[in-house]
């Protein structure tokens, strides 16, 4: 059991060395896209939910 547990762990070691780790600016350039994109689609969607809340409102009153 011990043994199996002790190659789980050097496996995962070797194939961690092989992984190509992404470069700070590729960080900060995938985050900077994200807050980007996730501001865009909110402002969108509040504009969508007030329009759509202004329209019902109309419908009704």
């Amino acid at each position: 059991m011990a043994n199996k547990v002790f190659q789980f762990f050097k496996e995962s070691r070797a194939e961690l060395k092989k992984v190509v780790w992404p470069t700070k600016e590729d960080v900060v350039s995938s985050v900077k896209i994200v807050l980007i994109s996730t501001i865009v689609i909110a402002v969108l969607l509040g504009v969508l939910d007030f329009g759509f809340t202004e329209l019902f409102r109309a419908v009704i009153g």
